[in-house]
């Protein structure tokens, strides 16, 4: 049982990925709670704004304070982490040694992706909101936007690294906080590229679900690996 922001790292560590939000999605999950029913006699408890014992809390904590473990829209269209042990792996599947312009060259990344993409590169860091900005999103192109960023996400170009409020001309920060992105190259401070092929990379994390889950259908650990 993780009671705890330090028990949670601790045991995410051991399993090397995990859901986020408290939903296994029927692969798993180290804190497998719902929203705001976590077992009595467990302090853990989602939204209260206590980031010793709030899961939501933990989202951001472990990329502003930790270098070994990464959050994002990863798995099923939703948030999960990876630590850095098992990163290279996922990357070995996902993006098989391609880099961003190679996947665009490919066919395999819309123009609003690159667009999204070459903004997140180019200024290293950017906030969400700031981000819609510099692209030209309006209301319409919401949707649209958001399917592209999970996409950048789901394929590890890139990652969460943060939050961020809006400013007044002032200077003064105000509303509520959106997630910062930047890429996994910047996010990792290193080349993570695999030195294991997609085929092994594939069968590598297969194995360790079952580990983790004997009960695992195939046909969701297919795509829990595949993003």
């Amino acid at each position: 049982m993780v009671n705890n922001y330090s028990e949670f790292c601790k045991e995410l560590l051991i399993s090397g990925f995990s859901m986020a939000g408290g939903n296994a999605r029927g692969i798993y999950a180290v804190v497998p709670f719902g929203w705001n029913c976590a077992p009595a006699q467990s302090p853990v408890a989602w939204h209260t704004g206590d980031p010793e014992t709030d899961p939501w809390e933990w989202r951001m904590r472990v990329v502003q304070e930790r270098d070994d473990i990464a959050y994002g829209k990863v798995f099923f269209g939703t948030g999960g982490y990876i630590t850095r042990e098992w990163y290279p792996c996922f990357l070995a599947v996902r993006r098989q040694g391609t880099v961003f312009d190679e996947w665009y060259d490919e066919g395999k990344a819309s123009q609003l992706e690159k667009s999204i993409y070459e903004t997140v590169s180019d200024s290293g860091r950017v906030a969400l909101h700031d981000l819609k900005r510099i692209c030209g999103i309006g209301k319409e192109d919401a949707s649209r936007f958001d399917r592209a960023l999970v996409n950048l996400q789901r394929n590890l170009f890139l990652t969460v690294c943060g939050q961020s409020q809006k400013k007044n001309k002032y200077g003064e920060e105000y509303g509520w906080s959106s997630n910062v992105f930047c890429t996994t190259e910047d996010f990792w401070g290193e080349d993570l590229s695999p030195d294991i092929s997609s085929r092994d990379a594939f069968r590598k994390i297969h194995d360790r679900i079952l580990e983790l889950n004997p009960q695992a259908a195939e046909k969701n650990i297919r795509r829990f690996i595949q993003g």
